[in-house]
């Protein structure tokens, strides 16, 4: 069932959105040049390709969601995530203009979500992998996605430095 958020909800996760591109950047930045493409387990993604991951992502989703508002019943088709990893060979792709895109597609996005209305927020669509989905359910979703990720790289970090007995 497609989710429901009040406007106070919506602006609190905007404000996440907004702030998720500087947080996964910062993260990136802190990650040593030997860390980069390390990976915590054989079937855990490297720094590199979260990053490359996110650029991924955030192009889909800003399309995703211009096709929720913009659609009549519009269809979001899933995809996957590690086969793309291994498909587009991330660690081959750069990080830089990963991190570009990423401010790119957010900056693009950024004053659509602040524009739309309660009806915007209510459209509803079809996700081919979880069903009824709508704008809501979007922006929970991704206000969230750069934030998680930034962790992530943080987490691999600190695993890479305890693996080399550097922590």
């Amino acid at each position: 069932m497609p989710t429901v958020l009040s406007a106070e909800e919506r602006e609190k996760l905007i404000v996440e959105y907004e702030k998720g591109a500087t947080l996964l950047r910062t993260a990136w930045e802190n990650v040593p040049e030997d860390a980069e493409k390390w990976r915590p387990a054989p079937n855990k993604w490297s720094a590199h390709e979260v990053v490359i991951h996110c650029a991924d992502s955030e192009t889909y989703a800003a399309t995703r969601i211009r096709l929720l508002v913009g659609e009549k019943e519009p269809v979001i088709v899933g995809y996957d995530q590690d086969a793309w990893a291994k498909m587009f060979n991330y660690h081959a792709q750069s990080t830089d203009r990963a991190l570009r895109t990423i401010d790119a597609v957010r900056t693009a996005t950024l004053p659509i979500l602040r524009s739309m209305n309660d009806a915007d927020w209510a459209k509803e669509g079809r996700h081919t992998q979880s069903g009824p989905y709508n704008a809501c359910d979007w922006l929970k979703s991704y206000a969230a996605h750069l934030t998680n990720h930034a962790r992530q790289v943080e987490r691999n970090l600190a695993a890479f430095r305890a693996a080399a007995g550097r922590d």
